[in-house]
């Protein structure tokens, strides 16, 4: 008989004899596999499992995989959010999507959820708010009538609105660099791109005045654009051009090292270990030296390709405190 490898099947040995199962925790199997009674048995398994799936969260969520919402998203994001999306399954696939139509007794059990990870605060806040897109999702879908994720507070607190770069830790961290890796930190403080678009920064997106490039996070749909403004036109006059990327290793390879890699890790460990700074701070070291030359928050959020109806509340998280009363003090000397 022809041996098949059917998706999912479960096979369990008991007792010297094999039982066959269309899934684990499914129906058992009449018949050896691949015999006409032990397909048919499969089929109409499968065919009564999609339907009793189509109410349920298992079901929801294979749709919104499937939806623009999804696939949308980039790369990075949907790679991360699909393993998120399997452990929903995992803890609410059998439930029926009403269920969350009952607020009063579906938040309890998501809070229990969420907090299997409360010694990872940040990764119990990426549980509830993946959870929370999928139900929003239910929502539009008129499945449900209102999201019961919203409301449920993240369990993790932090505050980086002051944590920027200086020009003593920019200063630090050159000295035990690499320049292939202090060329991409002088870059991000003086454009605030992120990491994933200053490794895709070509010598194509440099203009005469300016520099364009689709953003990552967007997938293309949007651009970040930074004026060559003099210390910028100075950095990218000091980068050999040994590619088309602007950023290259020394020979001649696009540039890999970024906010994970060991280089940027081992120079800020050596060069700056009481502060504790990111890569990605570097967007908001650029956003308060953009602030700090006059710029308005609509001008800023042009330039790091932000909404503006969120420019506030953006700034306000970036900017530092400090730059911010400093600004107000210049402004209102002025005024004397």
């Amino acid at each position: 008989m022809v041996r098949v490898e059917l998706k999912g099947l479960f096979t369990v040995k008991a007792k010297g004899r094999t039982y066959h199962y269309a899934w684990r925790g499914g129906p058992r199997l009449p018949g050896a596999p691949g015999s006409p009674e032990f397909m048919a048995a499969y089929a109409d398994a499968l065919a009564s499992r999609k339907v009793s799936d189509d109410g349920k969260v298992r079901g929801l969520v294979a749709l919104y995989r499937a939806s623009p919402a999804f696939t949308g998203l980039a790369d990075t994001t949907r790679r991360i959010w699909a393993r998120w999306l399997d452990r929903v399954v995992d803890r609410f696939g059998d439930y029926r999507v009403g269920l969350f139509d009952h607020p009063d007794k579906i938040r309890p059990v998501i809070k229990r959820w969420r907090d299997t990870w409360a010694d990872r605060p940040r990764s119990a806040d990426y549980a509830i708010q993946v959870l929370s897109r999928v139900l929003a999702y239910a929502v539009e879908l008129d499945r449900i009538r209102a999201n019961p994720c919203e409301g449920i507070k993240g369990l993790y607190t932090v505050d980086r609105s002051d944590v920027i770069w200086t020009d003593d830790d920019l200063d630090a961290i050159r000295k035990h660099a690499s320049s292939e890796v202090w060329a991409g930190i002088n870059l991000a403080a003086h454009t605030g791109f992120r990491a994933e678009d200053l490794r895709r920064l070509s010598w194509s997106h440099v203009g005469e005045f300016e520099i364009v490039i689709p953003t990552s996070k967007s997938r293309g749909g949007k651009s970040a654009f930074v004026p060559l403004y003099d210390d910028l036109r100075a950095i990218l006059a000091s980068i050999p051009r040994r590619s088309t990327t602007v950023l290259t290793n020394e020979r001649g390879r696009p540039w890999k090292d970024g906010p994970n890699g060991s280089g940027f890790r081992e120079a800020r460990a050596e060069s700056l270990p009481a502060r504790d700074l990111h890569f990605h701070d570097l967007r908001g070291t650029f956003a308060t030296r953009a602030h700090m030359a006059g710029l308005s928050n609509r001008e800023i959020a042009e330039l790091l390709g932000w909404e503006e109806a969120r420019v506030d509340q953006i700034i306000r998280r970036y900017v530092g405190r400090k730059a911010i009363a400093q600004g107000m003090i210049r402004k209102l000397n002025r005024k004397g």
